[in-house]
């Protein structure tokens, strides 16, 4: 008779493992950090150009003066000038920390980054006002406006600029010609053009970093979350066996031992015959627990031909007999033939829970089991004359079995079949016995994985 489902322990399908869950915030900050890394390229090899432009500019500007003159308030002033622009752009390099911040990345008040900015340009003019060379730094100024004050503040930076270039142009030529109005203004365009784009590349390739940091992460987890059901089925699996071959035996043991001892001094033979048959059970449960060590395949199958299963349900049956159970007939009905060791397995494992709980629960004096081998299938069906119980009150499709019954058998069968796209069924009612069906698909004799009689996989 089956036994009750009553619930599993809660911890049976837990994870094996103890590794930090990972969250989406651990995504997300993956995501960032890989996208950190070409804006930062970016930003550094930028920032380093425009170094070697404005020195190079405000150096080649005091060198014109001082080697052909030209310059207004002598040279002394143009060096002390372009000092002052040299020094002045050095400390806001230093405090103003534009290589580690994209160049989208929203800029805050206009301290320190616009006072810098104010004082380089007005020094700067004051330059340009003093040698005419040091127009040409307006460029990489426009450039550095852009990228420190952002891409709103920056233009109108650069604007301010460009008209100061052009005025300052005017003052040195003396009269305001086209080519010092579209020098200034098409230097301003270029500037704000090249950052505005190098910003949007640097946006797409944020872009693309973080979607590919997101994907390795979604991998990760779809990793993880494999291996979880992987080790849940498999415990789900070990569970499986344990019950249907271990459990069984010590139950067994038990049962003989409690009647061995209630015999001793009144009927020793019979308590010896009873210590014996609990000896070849523990004998048998060592060898199923030294089969789950070595390959997990079982003991009454091993070594056998294509009427293996027979002789295995066979000798499941006699054993249920000699344990002092009803007396168990085995029929076959269609031809033998191998069916896969995963579905011989499994219809054992089935018969072997059923009649240990007709032994056990069902009252029963006769039980027989029929293997019968169909077309496409092969049907194990179990039935005997014990009292019966309700199908109903044991929750067959329920994922664990019901506290207290200490079973797992309708679980553990059902989730054998259902494995191999099989099914199980149990009919059965108080006081007129129990039938138990289980039909698992294999493929036809004579195709690939059917065989004939005598094969074997």
């Amino acid at each position: 008779m089956p036994a009750r489902p009553a619930p599993a322990p809660g911890d049976a399908a837990s994870p094996a493992d103890r590794r930090p869950a990972r969250t989406p915030a651990d995504g997300a900050a993956a995501a960032r950090q890989a996208a950190a890394h070409p804006v930062l390229a970016t930003t550094r090899v930028l920032q380093g150009g425009l170094d070697v432009l404005v020195v190079g500019l405000v150096l080649l500007a005091v060198g014109q003066v001082l080697v052909a003159g030209g310059g207004r308030g002598g040279p002394v002033v143009v060096v002390l000038l372009a000092a002052a622009v040299l020094a002045v752009y050095a400390l806001g390099r230093l405090r103003v920390r534009v290589a580690d911040r994209p160049i989208s990345a929203p800029r805050g008040a206009w301290w320190p980054g616009g006072a810098w900015m104010l004082v380089l340009g007005v020094l700067w003019l004051a330059l340009a006002a003093a040698a005419p060379g040091a127009l040409w730094v307006a460029f990489p100024l426009m450039l550095l406006q852009m990228h420190v004050l952002g891409p709103h503040r920056g233009v109108v930076a650069v604007a301010l600029t460009a008209l100061a270039a052009v005025a300052a142009w005017a003052w040195w030529s003396g009269a305001l010609v086209v080519g010092a109005v579209l020098g200034p203004l098409l230097g301003g365009a270029v500037a704000v053009g090249v950052v505005l784009g190098l910003e949007a590349m640097v946006r797409e390739t944020q872009e693309r970093q973080r979607m590919l940091a997101e994907l390795q992460a979604t991998r990760a987890d779809l990793a993880d979350a494999e291996r979880d059901r992987a080790v849940a089925a498999e415990r789900e699996r070990l569970a499986r066996e344990i019950h249907d071959t271990l459990a069984q035996g010590y139950s067994a043991i038990e049962l003989l031992l409690r009647a061995a001892r209630a015999r001793v001094g009144s009927d020793d033979d019979a308590a010896r015959a009873g210590l014996d048959q609990a000896r070849d059970v523990a004998r048998e449960n060592l060898a199923e627990a030294r089969r789950f060590v070595r390959d997990l395949a079982p003991a009454d199958l091993a070594g056998a031909d294509g009427t293996a299963l027979t002789a295995a349900l066979r000798r499941v049956a006699g054993r249920v007999a000699e344990r002092g159970g009803p007396t168990v007939s085995v029929t076959v009905t269609g031809t033998p033939r191998p069916v896969g060791a995963p579905v011989e397995t499994a219809l054992l494992r089935v018969a072997q829970s059923a009649l240990a709980n007709v032994a056990q629960h069902a009252g029963a004096r006769a039980a027989a089991v029929t293997l019968s081998y169909l077309d496409d299938a092969v049907a194990l069906d179990v039935v005997d004359d014990g009292v019966g119980f309700d199908p109903d009150d044991t929750a067959p499709d329920a994922p664990a079995v019901q506290a207290g019954s200490g079973g797992y058998g309708l679980v553990a069968m059902r989730s054998r079949a259902a494995e191999l796209g099989g099914t199980l069924s149990v009919e059965s009612a108080p006081g007129r016995g129990t039938a138990l069906a289980v039909e698992l698909p294999v493929a036809p004799a004579g195709e690939p994985g059917g065989g004939t009689e005598g094969e074997r996989p």
